[in-house]
């Protein structure tokens, strides 16, 4: 029951509406994890340095483990769990057959937070949003399939993967952004 220290709060979650009640103090992350158990996203660093628990909210990335539950109020998260009915008609997501065609994991524990923040980075790049080896702003990026293998890894840079399967992350991006060069 909401009170002083708590709020009731409506979210869609990959696809289903929900109404929760969450402690006010509480992260997207734990409440994901722990109320909804939905516990694809993973809790790494709980300090937004490593990306385990990157999750999308309205389309956009972000750590869970920084964004309180309610401050989502009203948002669409989309989560591991939720990552292949954005793309209809198949059973997984492009960027979760890449990972897996690209060897683009190994232990497994990043992958959920990685794939999620490569759906995102792809989006922002779609968009035109620069990053710091963007070229020319003014001009901005013209869209994913213009990616090389310096944006992605510039892009992906918050997520770290401590078992070192960059590469296969990098291939596995730009074969999605339609980048790879004829090597997919």
């Amino acid at each position: 029951m909401p009170d002083s220290t708590h709020s009731r709060i409506a979210l869609r979650i990959n696809g289903a509406d929900r109404t929760i009640t969450v402690d006010n103090r509480q992260t997207l992350l734990d409440t994901l994890r722990e109320q909804l158990g939905l516990t694809g996203s993973k809790k790494g660093c709980d300090h937004g340095q490593c990306g385990a628990c990157t999750v999308l909210l309205d389309g956009r990335r972000v750590n869970g483990c920084l964004q309180l539950a309610v401050a989502a109020d009203g948002a669409e998260i989309v989560t591991i769990e939720g990552v292949a009915d954005l793309a209809p008609g198949a059973d997984l997501h492009p960027l979760q057959q890449a990972f897996i065609d690209h060897d683009g994991l190994q232990c497994g524990y990043c992958t959920p937070g990685q794939i999620c923040s490569a759906i995102g980075a792809l989006a922002e790049a779609d968009r035109g949003w620069p990053s710091l080896v963007t070229p020319d702003t003014a001009g901005g990026v013209a869209s994913s399939d213009t990616l090389d293998a310096d944006e992605v890894r510039e892009r992906m840079s918050g997520n770290l993967c401590r078992c070192g399967a960059y590469g296969g992350i990098v291939d596995a991006v730009l074969e999605v952004a339609g980048a790879d060069g004829g090597r997919g």
